[in-house]
């Protein structure tokens, strides 16, 4: 495998009512809270004013707004397959809410009843990831935390589930990269 990008930069949007309060929030559109640009101090200290060559975006607004707030909006492409999972009859919800009625629930081993299977999100991550890997040079996406745990999954050859290893809170930057031929994590949920 050829390394290419030299560097793929996850980035999860800012924090919303929903992600505050660990609620599922997958296509609910919802606005990111006031503050959020202070909330983005690490993305943009980290990234140091660098101008990917690519930048991929959720269709949904609180993404789109946050690349905004990074000054990437005139070059930013809006990618339907960076949209959040499909949380179907538990959009909304919080685990708590949710292990009520199933006991040890967990998204990656059970899904979403009425919304999108892992396999679904999966397929979807791959056509991203096929996307960035014919960008030369540094790539920048910006989602949602269980599409960009599954990216980074997938990035270095796990199955989708092995997301479930990989945290990330919101307005955080992580960096897909190679070691050699070797896909990697480089660094992880910087906030």
């Amino acid at each position: 495998m050829t390394p290419s990008p030299t560097r793929c930069f996850l980035i999860r949007h800012g924090e919303t009512e929903w992600s505050r309060d660990r609620r599922h929030t997958g296509r609910t559109d919802l606005p990111l809270l006031a503050g959020a640009a202070a909330r983005l101090g690490v993305v943009r200290r980290v990234l140091g004013g660098r101008r990917p060559a690519a930048v991929f975006t959720s269709p949904l607004e609180r993404a789109r707004d946050t690349v905004a707030l990074l000054g990437w909006a005139g070059s930013a492409v809006v990618d339907e397959d960076l949209a959040e999972w499909d949380y179907g009859e538990y959009e909304g919800m919080t685990t708590e809410e949710i292990r009520r009625s199933r006991p040890g629930w967990s998204l990656f081993a059970d899904g979403a009843p009425g919304g999108e299977s892992l396999e679904e999100v999966t397929r979807r991550v791959d056509r991203v990831l096929a996307r960035v890997r014919a960008v030369p040079g540094e790539v920048a996406c910006v989602a949602h935390a269980h599409l960009l745990r599954v990216m980074a999954a997938r990035w270095i050859g796990l199955d989708g589930a092995g997301g479930r290893h990989f945290v990330l809170g919101a307005g955080s930057l992580s960096e897909l990269g190679w070691e050699r031929e070797q896909p990697v994590v480089v660094s992880w949920n910087l906030r």
